[in-house]
């Protein structure tokens, strides 16, 4: 083992090389472009095995992944953004057919109107397809996520492919101190990828596909889907302790951080939950007894584990870093969904929306969030839903405004 300074990206091609995998359909997209030109350069030298394949679309790019890991084979490849939509019609396929492979997601905020910087709006509309989701809140995260990604996708009891998401530029281009396990040892890890039936020769086709099903056939199939997704969640606690013994380091389901005495909790996910931890320790030197959790999966969703974490705390607040427009934060109605009715359940779940399009989010913002918190907690009522956005922010975007629309005006024909 030896250890490097790798940016998120760098990391992400460390995992697919450590897990041997056999096969890179890829197809570039900032800021996950990276990541394939990495193993592009190995494969170059021949110091990785396996085939990459540049496809013409991010559509294509996932048809041949599932198609090759169909076949037997282990498959790698990475996306991110307007290229994880773009190929969403794949994605729920792929997930149908239970063929399991590794999709590294760099999220990046959706247009129009368009940007490069991250939010989650891109990897949550994969939700519901089938896919199961890990999210990183470190490069070595990152890394450490996609072995335990493969020995999930293909364990027996699951066999669905897995999505292991970080935020762009964010992570993606930090460098940060990163532990690479010796090659030996993670190929041991991570084991041989058994197929089962799954296999393709050319001497003797066979059809593994039905092209229509009827609605209770159909219906059979998508909860068998289901199942196995529920399933996975005993399955990855398995591994992730297989690999603490193994490597030393643990990334259990759901990450809490110094909440067994707090009142007063931050949830979030990804890169930005650093943050809140910082934010934690300072509102802990000023006598404020608070703390974070940090799902690490979001789906499988966590609720048992949230709800154990979360129990009898005065106040929650739930900081998302996306927005389902006309609702609000995804995130916040998950964790709802799990508290509800629920023993000891928190009387304050607080939503607060930042961070889209890469905004940062503040100390000061932090420290806010726990103020209103407190004050909530004392009224026994829960705030409206709040968008982090400055006083000073929001006068810079109206004068901008007032500034454009002077100059329409002043483009208009005079009469």
């Amino acid at each position: 083992m030896s250890r490097h300074l790798l940016t998120g990206n760098a990391a992400a091609a460390w995992g697919a090389r450590l897990a041997k995998v056999d096969y890179i359909p890829a197809f570039p997209i900032t800021p996950q472009t990276e990541i394939i030109e990495t193993i592009a350069e190995w494969i170059d030298k021949r110091e990785m095995a396996g085939r990459m394949v540049t496809l013409e679309s991010e559509h294509s790019m996932i048809t041949a992944a599932g198609a090759a890991s169909a076949t037997g084979v282990r498959v790698f490849t990475a996306t991110s953004s307007q290229g994880l939509l773009y190929a969403i019609e794949m994605i729920y396929n792929v997930a149908g057919w239970r063929t399991p492979f590794v999709l590294v997601n760099v999220s990046r905020g959706l247009s129009a109107p368009i940007t490069l910087e991250p939010d989650h709006n891109d990897v949550l509309a994969t939700r519901d397809s089938g896919f199961l989701q890990i999210h990183c809140a470190t490069c070595q995260e990152v890394l450490d996520s996609i072995l335990i990604g493969y020995r999930l996708a293909e364990h027996d009891r699951v066999r669905l492919p897995v999505i292991v998401n970080q935020d762009g530029f964010y992570l993606s281009f930090t460098r940060e101190p990163v532990e690479i396990p010796d090659a030996r040892s993670a190929a041991e890890f991570v084991g041989e990828y058994n197929s089962e039936n799954m296999t393709f020769r050319a001497s003797s086709p066979s059809s593994q596909a039905v092209a229509v099903l009827g609605a209770g056939p159909y219906s059979y199939f998508r909860y068998e889907i289901h199942l196995a997704a529920i399933q996975a969640l005993s399955v990855y606690d398995e591994i992730a302790q297989q690999f603490k013994e193994r490597f030393g380091r643990y990334h259990p389901i759901v990450e809490t951080y110094r909440t067994e005495d707090a009142d007063y909790v931050f949830v979030m996910m990804d890169c930005f939950a650093t943050k809140a931890k910082d934010a934690v320790d300072r509102l802990r030197e000023s006598g404020v007894k608070i703390g974070l959790l940090r799902p690490r999966l979001l789906r499988p969703f966590p609720a048992q584990q949230i709800q154990i974490a979360l129990a009898g705390k005065k106040g929650v607040a739930v900081i998302d870093q996306n927005l389902s427009m006309g609702k609000g934060g995804v995130l916040h109605t998950e964790i709802a969904s799990a508290l509800y009715g629920q023993h000891e359940a928190p009387p304050i779940l607080a939503s607060f929306i930042g961070g889209l399009g890469g905004r940062d989010i503040s100390a000061e913002e932090f420290y806010e969030i726990a103020a209103i918190l407190q004050d909530a907690a004392k009224q026994n009522k829960t705030p409206a839903p709040r968008l982090l956005y400055t006083e000073t922010e929001l006068r810079a975007m109206r004068k901008l405004q007032a500034i454009a629309h002077a100059e329409r005006e002043e483009l208009k024909p005079h009469k």
